[in-house]
C-alpha cells in the first residue's frame, strides 16, 4: 500500500498514523515560517476551486486538499516540495 505523505510525516516524527496537525505544528516541528505554510495553504484551496477535475473523488473540501498540499510540500523530493520551495523558508 501507497503511504501518504501525512502517513510519511507521523512516523518520520514519531507519531500514530492517523495523527492530524495544525499548520502551526507542522511550522514548528519541521522549522518552517508559518507565513510560508499559510501561503502553501491558501494555494492548495486555490488550486482545489481552480482545477476541480484533479481533485480525488475522496476529497471532501478544500482544507482537506490544502493540508495534503502542505505534507506533501515539506517532505523533501516530493513534486509539491519543488513547486512550493520558494514559500519554505527557515526560521
Amino acid at each position: 500500500m501507497v503511504q501518504t505523505f501525512k502517513e510519511k510525516f507521523n512516523l518520520k516524527y514519531g507519531f500514530p498514523k492517523g495523527t492530524s496537525h495544525s499548520i502551526a505544528e507542522i511550522s514548528k516541528l519541521t522549522g518552517y515560517k508559518l507565513s510560508g505554510l499559510q501561503t502553501v495553504f491558501n494555494r492548495g484551496i486555490g488550486a482545489y476551486r481552480t482545477s476541480p477535475q484533479s481533485v480525488r473523488p475522496n476529497v471532501v473540501s478544500p482544507e482537506q486538499w490544502a493540508m495534503a498540499r502542505i505534507y506533501a510540500s515539506v517532505h523533501p523530493g516530493s513534486k509539491s516540495s519543488k513547486i512550493d520551495k520558494m514559500f519554505l523558508i527557515k526560521k
